[in-house]
C-alpha cells in the first residue's frame, strides 16, 4: 500500500467538435474533455472524469427522465450511456456506422438514444429492455446535405428537425409529409454556397415555431408547419456570427446567443428583431451555451469563501461583470447559463446577478503532449497541446497565467530556456519550431529547417544556452544556435522522435529513432556519424533521457512497451524494465535518488522503477488515457507532473516511496543515512539516499549556521519533500509564531494565508502597490491585469481593511461614483457631503440633469437653482427651490476573525488541502487545531517536523504524531527508526514496550532490542510479570507478559480483567478510557503468536472487544463513515465464533440504530409520532455517552481526509468492502489483496481498532 500520491489535477475543459458538446441538467453540467462533470457544492469542483472514448467526443445528451444518465458519442464510432452517480458506463454501442454528429434521448423511451452521422440515416438505439437493438428511423434518411445537428420536439411526440451544412432544415412528424431541405436563408436560395446551421431550438411555447441560427446568416424564428420565416433577427455588426443559442426557461419568449469570434452574450426577445442587450464575457468566442432549467439550490454564502479567485481564473482573459449598455432599465431574467468557449474556458454565468458563479479559464481543449517546470520557478508549469497552444500554469492556484498566441497546428514538445530568460521553445506539426517570449506575449523567432515535416521533440541545452536541438519526421536531428545558425545536421535512416542533452557533457546528445535504435552524438567533432548506436528495442524508440546523477547512463522508451537502461561507458544495455502493455512515452529520472525512474505509457499508467534490479515500485492508474509527458522540478525533486490525452495535468508526490529519508532527518540520524554518493545508493536493497544538488545545497547552508540549525534543517528538508500546496506558507507562519523578525519573511508570504498581526500591514501595502503601479513598455503580458483591474483590486483590499475613504477615492478614479457615494457615510457625513458636491459639480460641468438628486440630497438648492436658471429652465428652477432633504442611514459590520479562520480551514480541509487548513489555524495561533488538521490529512512527517519546531505548545500533538509514525515503521527494515521516533517522546516506557512486544525476531534479537530500549530481558520480564500479578498491578503484568517468552499468557490476564471487574464491560461504571489502554497494549502481541491454534478463543475475544471499543471511539471522534462497519465487524465475529464476552448482537444492533437515529435527528426534526421512539434513542445514547466520557482533552476529532481524496481518477476502479460503493481518492488494499477500503477509512479504522476489518488478527498499517 506504499504508493505514489496524486496531489493535484489541472484540467483541460472541452474538446472542440460540434455544437452538441454542452448539456446541462439541475446542478450538474457535463463538458467534453474525455467528459468532465462539475457539481455545485458551495463552490464548483471537478466531480469525475470518464474516459472510455479513445477519440474526440462529438456529442452528448442528458437523459430527460433520469438526472444520473447521459449519452456521449465520439469519432471512434462509439456511443456510450453513462451513470453519473455510479461513475461508470452502463451501455456501449461499438459501431455507430459513421461518426455521430448529434445525439439525443428518444421522446418515447427512457432506454432509447437517437444518433445521426453526417448524411444519416437517423438511428434509434434501445440499449436495454425486452427488445434491445438498433433500428433506422423510417423517414429520416437519404439527405442531400450533411447534417450538423437534430432536435426532437419537447412536447409534440415524434416530431424532429435536422439542420444541414447547406443552411437548410428537414422536418419530420408522424402523420405528416416529411419536409427535406427547406427554409434555407433567403440569401442562399439558388446558390451552392454553404452556411451550416450552428444551433436549433424548438420554441417551448409553440408546437411549430423553431429558432434556428446559421453561422453567417444569423438567427431566424421559423414556422415549421407553414415553412415560413416569421422573424429575422438583426445584429449590430455584419461581422457578428452566432455559434450557439438557448431559450431562457424563466422568461417566455426570451433567448440568448453566443458569438463565434468574440465572447459576446446577446439577450433577445422574439417580439423584436434587435438584441435587448449584449455584453462581452470573454475575448474568445463561444463554443456552446445551455441555460439550466431549474434554479441552482445554493447554500447560504459562507464566510469561509477565501476570495473571488475561488470561482474565477487568475488570467485576464475573463472580462469583469458587464454593465448594461443600451437599455439601462432592462434587467436580465433569473437563470444560469453554462458557457463554453473556444479557448477551453467554461463557466456558469448568473444572468440575473450579471456575474460569474464559476469560471474556469483557459483549459487545453485537446491532448497534452508535454509538460515542463520553469527552471527558476517550481510554481510555474508549461504544457504543450494538440490544440496548438502552450499554456503556463500556476501550480498553487491551478490556473493558466499565460497562453501562447496559438494556431500552431499541434505542439508536440516544449523546452524552457535556461535560468530566468522567460522564453519557451516549441515544436509543432506543420509550422516548424518557435521561441515564445512569455513576458512579451509573442513569438520572437521561428526555425523552418525541417520544412513542413512535423517536429516531435525540441530541447534547449541547459549547459550552453545558445544551442537548441530539434528532431523531426524528416530523419534529421538539427543543432542550431538561438539566432538560427545551423551547427550540426545528424541524418537518421527514419523519423527521429526524441533527443536529450547529456547532463554532464555539454557536447553530447542522444536520439531515439523509428529504426528501433538509440544514438549518441558528440558535437565537439565535425563528424555527422554517431559515437555509439544502441540496438535492442523491438519497435521504434521514442524518448531518451540521460541520468542526471550517473555519468554515462541513459534510458529509452519504446513502442515495444519496455524501457531500456544503457551504459555508455560499457557500450551495453544493463537493464530492461518490462511491465507496460503499450508503447512507452513519458520518461524521467529522479534528480535526487539515482535509481528512481518514472515512465508513462499508452496503457494509461505511470510506473515507478527501481533500476538497480528492475523492480516496479508502484503503478498509478489515475489517468484515463495515454500518458505523454513527465517532469519534475529540481528544487522539489519528489513532486512530478504528468500530462495525458485525457486533457489533464496531474501532480504527484513520490515521497511515500522514500519516506524513511525524511524520518531520518526528523530523528536527527547521522548524515550518512540521509546523503550519500551514487555508488552507495546504487547497491541493490540498500535504503534510499539523497545524491542530488538540492540535498547538497541544504547541507552546505546548514554547515554555515551557528544557531537554529535543527529548525532550519527540518524546514528545508520538509519543503524539499513536500508538494506545492501550502508547505512554505505553513513554515512562514511557524516562524512568525516563534518570533522571527518580519523583515525575514519572503515576498510570497503576503500572497498566502497570513498571521492575524500582519493582515492589516501587508494588505495595506499591497493596495498601495496596486494603486501606483505603471504598465511596462510592453504591457504586463498576457496574464497581467489592466490598470483598472489593479485599482479595483486595491480598492477591494482597502474596503476589507476598513480604509473606507481610500476605497471611495479609488472608486471615483475608476468612475464608479455610485459605489463611492454608497460607502462614503462610513467615513463621515461631512466627507459624504463633500463627495456629493464633487459629483454634482462634475455633472453640471457636463450639463447633465443627473446632478439634480446630488444637489437635493446635500441641500445645495441654491447651486441647482443657479444651474437651471442659467439654462433658461425657470419652471424647473422654481420647483427645485421647494425640494426638501431626505434622511440617510448607516450600518456597520463586525468581523469575527477566529470564526472566519476556522470556517476557512474547514473549507480548505474538505477541498483536500490539509496543509492550507493548518495555515488558517496558525494564523490565529491555534497550534492544536493546526496539528490536528495535518494529522487528519495524514501529513504525519510534516506535522512532526512542525510540532518539534513549535515546541511546548504542540508537545501533546507531536507525541501522538510520533506514535503514529512509529507504528508506520514497525516493519523490516525500519524497527530501529521506529524506536528512535518513540525515544523522542517524553514518558515513552509503555510505547517502547509495545514496540518490543510486536518485534518478530529471534530471542537474541529481541533481547538486543530490549536492551536498546532500556527494558529487561525476556526471562527477567517473565519473573517481573509474576510479581506484578501478586501485587495486583494488572496493566504491568500484561505488559511484562507480552515482553516475556510466553506473550500469549498476557491475553488471558488482560481479557479476564476487561470482562470481569466493576470498571470493566461486566459493570456499569466503566468508560472507554478504562478499557482501551489495556486492549491497545494486548493488540501489540506478536502476530505469529496471536494467530496460533491455541490462542483461537483469546484471539476471537480480543478482536471482538477491540471492534466494540473501536466503534465507541469512532463515535467519540466523529468517524461517522466507519461506525456502521465497526459494529457490523463486531457482530459478525460474535456470530461466527464461540466466545464468552459481555456483549450481545442485539445490544450492538440497538446501539447502532440509536446512533443512526441520533445523527439523523441532528438535521431532521422529529415528528410527534416519533416521541416515544426518540426517548428510547436518547436513553441509549445517554448510556453510550456515559461510556465515552473523557478523562482528558480530545486530541483528534473529525474525519480523516487525505490529499487527493477529492480528485477524480478512472482507470483504477475499486469498490469499498464497507459500503459497496466506488472509492473516491486513494485506495487501501487489505491483506487478501482483493478487499479494498478508502485510505481515509483505513486511517480512521487503524486509529480506533488496530486489527484488520477482515477479522484475520493481522494489524493494519495504512499510515
Amino acid at each position: 500500500n506504499v504508493a505514489t500520491a496524486c496531489v493535484t489535477v489541472i484540467t483541460g475543459i472541452l474538446q472542440r467538435f460540434s455544437g452538441d458538446s454542452c448539456s446541462g441538467k439541475a446542478v450538474s453540467f457535463v463538458l467534453l474533455s474525455s467528459l468532465q462533470l462539475d457539481q455545485q457544492y458551495n463552490e464548483f469542483k471537478l466531480r469525475s472524469i470518464m474516459s472510455e472514448h479513445k477519440k474526440t467526443i462529438t456529442a452528448i445528451s442528458w437523459c430527460p427522465d433520469n438526472p444520473d444518465l447521459f449519452a456521449s458519442a465520439s469519432a471512434d464510432n462509439l456511443l456510450i450511456v453513462w451513470n453519473v452517480a455510479e461513475k461508470k458506463a452502463v451501455a456501449r454501442l461499438d459501431n455507430t456506422k459513421g461518426v455521430p454528429v448529434s445525439v439525443s434521448w428518444c421522446w418515447n423511451s427512457a432506454d432509447g438514444v437517437a444518433f445521426v452521422s453526417q448524411r444519416g440515416p437517423l438511428y434509434i438505439w434501445v440499449y436495454r429492455g425486452p427488445d434491445p437493438g438498433v433500428t433506422v428511423h423510417k423517414e429520416a434518411h437519404s439527405f442531400l446535405s450533411d447534417i450538423c445537428l437534430f432536435r426532437w420536439h419537447p412536447t409534440k411526440k415524434g416530431k424532429l428537425v435536422f439542420g444541414h451544412t447547406d443552411g437548410s432544415l428537414s422536418v419530420f412528424q408522424p402523420g405528416s409529409k416529411s419536409q427535406k431541405h427547406v427554409l434555407r436563408p433567403e440569401s442562399l436560395e439558388g446558390t451552392d454556397e454553404e452556411d451550416p446551421v450552428s444551433a436549433l431550438e424548438w420554441d417551448p411555447l409553440s408546437t411549430d415555431y423553431l429558432l434556428v441560427s446559421n453561422l453567417h446568416n444569423g438567427i431566424r424564428l421559423v414556422d415549421s408547419e407553414a415553412l415560413a420565416c416569421i422573424t429575422s433577427f438583426c445584429f449590430p455588426s455584419a461581422a457578428a456570427s452566432v455559434q450557439c443559442l438557448a431559450w431562457v426557461p424563466s422568461a417566455p419568449g426570451m433567448f440568448i446567443t453566443g458569438d463565434s469570434q468574440v465572447g459576446v452574450l446577446r439577450v433577445w426577445n422574439v417580439s423584436r428583431s434587435t438584441p435587448l442587450d449584449s455584453f462581452k464575457l470573454k475575448k474568445t468566442g463561444f463554443h456552446a451555451l445551455h441555460v439550466l432549467n431549474s434554479p441552482l439550490a445554493k447554500k447560504g454564502t459562507s464566510s469561509c469563501s477565501p476570495s473571488k479567485s475561488q470561482y474565477t481564473s487568475s488570467t485576464s482573459e475573463a472580462v469583469p461583470p458587464p454593465t448594461l449598455s443600451q437599455n439601462r432599465s432592462f434587467s436580465l431574467p433569473p437563470g444560469h447559463a453554462v458557457c463554453c468557449f473556444m479557448d477551453g474556458g467554461v463557466g456558469l454565468y448568473d444572468m440575473g446577478a450579471k456575474k460569474w458563479d464559476f469560471l474556469r479559464d483557459l483549459g487545453h481543449v485537446e491532448t497534452i503532449f508535454d509538460c515542463k517546470f520553469k527552471p527558476d520557478d517550481p510554481n510555474l508549469l508549461a504544457t504543450a497541446s494538440f490544440d496548438g497552444t502552450i499554456k503556463i500554469w500556476d501550480t498553487n492556484t491551478l490556473t493558466a497565467v499565460y497562453t501562447s498566441p496559438g494556431n500552431e497546428g499541434v505542439v508536440y514538445s516544449l523546452s524552457w530556456a535556461p535560468g530566468d530568460l522567460n522564453c519557451i521553445a516549441g515544436a509543432t506539426s506543420r509550422n516548424g519550431a518557435f521561441i515564445w517570449d512569455v513576458r512579451k506575449g509573442k513569438i520572437i523567432t521561428r526555425f523552418n529547417e525541417h520544412g513542413k515535416n512535423g517536429i516531435f521533440c525540441i530541447s534547449w541545452s541547459h549547459k550552453d544556452s545558445k544551442r537548441i536541438a530539434t528532431c523531426s519526421g524528416d530523419g534529421f536531428c538539427i543543432i542550431r544556435t538561438i539566432d538560427g545558425k545551423i551547427l550540426h545536421k545528424y541524418k537518421h535512416p527514419a523519423a527521429v522522435f526524441g533527443c536529450d542533452w547529456s547532463q554532464n557533457n555539454k557536447d553530447m546528445i542522444a536520439t531515439g529513432c523509428e529504426d528501433k535504435n538509440v544514438r549518441v552524438y558528440y558535437l565537439a567533432t565535425s563528424s555527422d556519424q554517431p559515437l555509439k548506436v544502441f540496438t535492442g528495442h523491438l519497435a521504434k524508440v521514442f524518448h531518451v533521457r540521460w541520468s542526471p546523477l550517473r555519468e554515462g547512463i541513459l534510458c529509452s522508451g519504446s513502442d515495444d512497451g519496455t524501457v531500456r537502461i544503457w551504459d555508455y561507458t560499457q557500450d551495453a544495455c544493463i537493464n530492461v524494465l518490462s511491465g507496460h502493455t503499450a508503447p512507452v512515452r513519458g520518461l524521467m529520472w529522479n534528480t535526487e535518488v539515482p535509481y528512481l525512474l518514472i515512465s508513462g505509457s499508452w496503457d494509461y499508467t505511470i510506473r515507478v522503477w527501481d533500476t538497480r534490479d528492475g523492480t516496479c515500485l508502484d503503478t498509478v492508474y489515475d489517468h484515463g488515457a495515454d500518458v505523454y509527458g513527465l517532469t519534475c522540478h529540481q528544487s522539489r525533486p519528489f513532486t512530478i507532473a504528468s500530462c495525458s490525452r485525457d486533457s489533464t495535468v496531474r501532480l504527484w508526490s513520490l515521497t511515500p516511496l522514500i519516506s524513511p529519508l525524511l524520518l531520518n532527518v526528523l530523528a536527527d540520524q547521522p548524515w550518512e543515512k540521509i546523503i550519500g554518493n551514487t555508488d552507495t545508493a546504487m547497491v541493490p536493497g540498500s535504503p534510499p539516499l539523497l545524491c542530488g544538488k538540492v540535498s547538497r545545497d541544504i547541507k552546505q547552508e546548514l554547515d554555515k549556521l551557528s544557531f537554529d540549525i535543527r529548525a532550519k534543517k527540518l524546514r528545508w528538508f520538509s519543503e524539499c519533500f513536500s508538494p506545492p500546496g501550502g508547505s512554505s506558507n505553513l513554515w512562514d507562519l511557524v516562524s512568525v509564531i516563534n518570533g522571527q523578525d518580519d523583515s525575514l519573511l519572503p515576498a510570497s508570504y503576503s500572497k498566502g494565508v497570513m498571521h492575524m498581526k500582519h493582515l492589516l500591514k501587508f494588505k495595506t501595502s499591497e493596495a498601495q502597490e496596486l494603486t501606483i503601479v505603471k504598465m511596462s513598455k510592453f504591457g504586463g503580458g498576457i496574464g497581467a491585469p489592466s490598470k483598472e483591474e489593479r485599482l479595483k483590486e486595491a480598492a477591494d483590499i482597502h474596503l476589507r481593511l476598513g480604509q473606507t475613504q481610500r476605497y471611495c477615492e479609488l472608486m471615483v478614479e475608476l468612475g464608479q461614483w455610485e459605489k463611492a457615494l454608497s460607502v462614503a457615510p462610513g467615513v463621515s457625513m461631512k466627507y459624504w457631503k463633500k463627495l456629493m458636491q464633487r459629483r454634482a459639480d462634475q455633472l453640471m460641468a457636463e450639463d447633465n440633469d443627473d446632478a439634480i438628486p446630488y444637489c437635493v440630497a446635500t441641500g445645495d438648492i441654491k447651486k441647482l437653482v443657479t444651474f437651471f436658471s442659467g439654462r433658461g429652465q425657470l419652471l424647473e428652477a422654481l420647483l427645485i427651490a421647494q425640494v426638501q432633504r431626505s434622511p440617510l442611514w448607516l450600518s456597520s459590520l463586525c468581523s469575527l476573525l477566529h470564526k472566519v479562520c476556522k470556517d476557512l480551514a474547514e473549507w480548505y480541509f474538505q477541498d483536500g488541502c490539509s496543509v492550507l487548513a493548518a495555515c488558517c489555524h496558525l494564523a490565529v495561533d491555534d497550534v492544536e487545531l493546526a496539528m490536528s488538521s495535518l494529522m487528519r490529512g495524514n501529513e504525519l512527517e510534516l506535522a512532526a517536523c512542525v510540532g518539534i519546531v513549535l515546541g511546548e505548545g504542540a508537545n501533546q500533538s507531536t507525541a501522538y504524531c510520533l506514535q503514529l509514525l512509529a507504528r508506520k515503521y514497525m516493519t523490516n527494515p525500519t524497527w530501529e527508526l521506529s524506536a528512535d521516533l518513540l525515544r523522542m517522546i517524553p514518558d515513552n516506557h509503555v510505547l517502547l514496550a509495545k514496540l518490543c512486544a510486536f518485534y518478530p525476531g529471534t530471542a537474541a534479537e529481541i533481547n538486543q532490542l530490549h536492551e536498546r530500549c532500556g527494558l529487561p530481558s525476556l526471562e527477567e520480564c517473565k519473573v517481573l510479570a509474576e510479581e506484578a500479578v501478586n501485587e495486583g498491578d494488572l496493566f504491568s503484568a500484561v505488559k511484562l507478559r507480552l515482553l516475556s517468552p510466553e506473550p500469549e499468557v498476557a491475553l488471558q490476564i488482560g481479557i479476564n480483567h476487561v470482562k470481569g471487574t466493576h470498571t470493566s464491560l461486566a459493570g456499569s461504571d466503566w468508560t472507554v478510557d478504562d478499557i482501551q489502554p489495556i486492549l491497545d497494549l494486548m493488540s501489540y502481541i506478536r502476530t505469529d503468536r496471536l494467530i496460533t491454534t491455541k490462542t483461537t478463543e483469546a484471539r476471537s475475544e480480543l478482536l471482538i472487544l477491540c471492534g466494540y471499543i473501536g466503534a465507541l471511539l469512532a463515535i467519540r471522534r466523529q468517524y461517522s463513515s466507519i461506525v456502521p462497519a465497526l459494529y457490523e465487524y463486531t457482530s459478525q465475529l460474535l456470530k461466527r465464533r464461540e466466545v464468552c464476552v459481555p456483549l450481545k448482537i442485539e445490544q450492538l444492533s440497538v446501539e447502532l440504530d440509536a446512533w443512526r437515529a441520533c445523527t439523523q435527528a441532528n438535521s431532521i426534526p422529529p415528528s410527534d409520532s416519533e416521541g416515544e421512539e426518540r426517548s428510547i434513542v436518547l436513553m441509549i445514547m445517554t448510556t453510550l455517552n456515559h461510556f465515552l466520557r473523557l478523562s482528558g482533552a480530545l486530541l483528534l476529532c473529525g474525519a480523516d481526509y487525505v490529499t487527493g481524496s477529492n480528485l477524480p481518477s478512472h482507470s483504477d476502479l475499486q469498490l469499498s468492502c464497507f459500503t459497496g460503493q466506488r472509492i473516491q481518492g486513494p485506495v487501501f488494499l487489505l491483506e487478501d489483496n482483493k478487499s479494498a477500503i478508502s485510505l481515509n477509512d483505513a486511517l480512521m479504522w487503524a486509529k480506533v481498532n488496530p486489527f484488520s476489518p477482515l477479522g484475520t488478527g493481522l494489524r493494519i498499517n495504512p499510515f
